[in-house]
């Protein structure tokens, strides 16, 4: 181009721009105003589908901590995350509701103790009579609360739960259908994330309970497979110190946990009023468990130690055979994921366990073994069945030494259960075939054996 030429059309662009600069300017305003609002539609329409997905996230993993709450019976010792907020309380503080419904329809051949439906244990002697029924006292809801500050470093929460095994409402025709709520867990816990220190106070179990080592049934969840017959362990006031071992460390998490709890005992004096030998000059039950996890497997030990005053508190009650009784005992146990493969089980020894459920909720210095086994597969993410055996054998003459004295006679309990489930989202459906045989005496020398089937179908909604 000869530069005559292009000056010419430098002048004449200059020239366009100084006649027109308003129409030029109000034309570009509009198209980047239609762009902007294309690119705002677009990103909100992004940011739609987002939060729509993380809602979805939440509900499925809210889902899953519920699944896995009921073969729990209860909530880890170990703080959780904290669950999404359901409402708030107080300022800063988020409050979770989850909990489950449960029903079980329920046939037996036999009475139960300590009692029929959900919460059957071993079969009653001398019973006789076939049964059935519908039972609903696994229902379950508790609240979660978090984010309460408390001092420098150290963070607030706790949790409220409650079922419905508390009774039913008198014994008249209606009663059955008006189960009594019960309180299960009450507790605060102080935590400091950066020590991986817990301290929780109030009512809780306590730490010879596999509290995540139970067996998976849908019938048996507040009173599980095996309790009292190789399970023990039961709901105190008290307060635990949890320690992580190893804090932010990779691999395997340990941690200590050590506790103090009320002290209990069946007598003498006010069982409801801290009037028994267990609360007697402040002797409160000592427990400590070392406990260590990894991505497929779980393993634990604990001790228990508590001294019980039998003379009751002011020292003037008559004393069946001795005066005091030592409680003491020993605890290992764990669960293995193999595959589609999960085992679970643990083994115990002790002696004055009646407390925690021991001797099979027989008082007094009575030496006992048990245990139990459970062997878990699943077919299919929606199928999976659970094999289970569950054995307690108290000292026979501890057992007969003690009748009358806190001994009912039970000697041995063997029980065995097989159940199948079928998970779909929210809900479990279950069959469940429990078989149980009762060794006991009545008067330390004769010795009958007793046996009882139950039968049952469960459903459960969790959320």
């Amino acid at each position: 181009m000869k530069p005559h030429t292009l000056s010419c059309a430098l002048a004449v662009a200059l020239g366009s721009g100084l006649v027109a600069p308003v129409f030029a300017q109000s034309a570009g305003d509009r198209d980047e105003v239609a762009v902007l609002t294309k690119l705002v539609e677009r990103q909100q329409q992004q940011l739609d589908q987002q939060q729509a997905a993380l809602q979805a996230l939440r509900e499925r993993l809210k889902q899953l901590e519920n699944r896995s709450a009921p073969q729990q019976a209860q909530v880890a010792p170990a703080p959780a995350a904290a669950p999404a907020p359901v409402f708030s309380s107080a300022p800063g503080v988020s409050v979770a509701l989850h909990g489950f419904i449960s029903a079980t329809a329920f046939g037996q051949d036999r009475s139960f103790l300590f009692g029929n439906g959900q919460n059957a244990e071993f079969p009653e002697p001398g019973s006789s009579g076939s049964l059935s029924g519908v039972d609903v006292r696994n229902t379950r809801f508790w609240l979660d609360f978090r984010g309460a500050t408390f001092a420098g470093d150290w963070n607030g929460g706790g949790r409220i739960e409650m079922d419905f095994f508390g009774g039913f409402n008198g014994t008249g025709a209606f009663s059955r259908q008006q189960p009594t709520p019960r309180l299960r867990q009450a507790y605060m816990d102080l935590g400091n994330a950066d020590t991986g220190t817990t301290v929780r106070i109030g009512q809780q179990w306590d730490l010879m309970f596999p509290i995540d080592n139970s067996p998976a049934s849908l019938a048996h969840i507040a009173f599980p497979l095996g309790y009292a017959t190789g399970i023990v362990g039961w709901r105190f006031p008290g307060v635990v110190l949890m320690q992580d071992l190893g804090h932010g460390s990779s691999g395997a998490r340990w941690r200590l946990d050590v506790g103090a709890f009320e002290g209990s005992w069946n007598g003498p004096g006010n069982n409801v009023d801290y009037l028994t030998a267990g609360n007697a000059g402040f002797r409160p039950q000592l427990q400590a468990r070392l406990h260590v996890q990894d991505q497929t497997w779980l393993a634990y030990v604990a001790a228990h130690y508590s001294e019980v005053d039998l003379r009751g508190v002011g020292g003037t009650a008559a004393t069946p055979i001795k005066d005091k009784v030592k409680s003491v005992g020993y605890e290992m146990g764990g669960q293995w994921k193999a595959g589609a493969f999960i085992l679970k089980g643990l083994v115990y020894r002790g002696k004055g366990l009646g407390q925690i459920f021991g001797a099979m909720a027989q008082f007094g210095d009575i030496g006992e073994t048990g245990g139990y086994a459970q062997v878990g597969y699943r077919f299919t993410p929606h199928w999976s069945a659970n094999l289970f055996y569950g054995m307690s054998k108290p000292d026979e003459d501890d057992v007969i030494a003690w009748l009358g004295h806190g001994s009912v006679g039970r000697l041995e309990n063997r029980q065995s259960a097989l159940n199948l489930k079928y998970t779909a989202g929210a809900y479990d459906l279950g069959l469940e075939w429990l078989y149980d045989t009762l060794d006991s005496t009545s008067n330390g020398e004769d010795r009958t054996s007793t046996s009882g089937n139950q039968v049952s179908v469960s459903a459960l909604y969790h959320f």
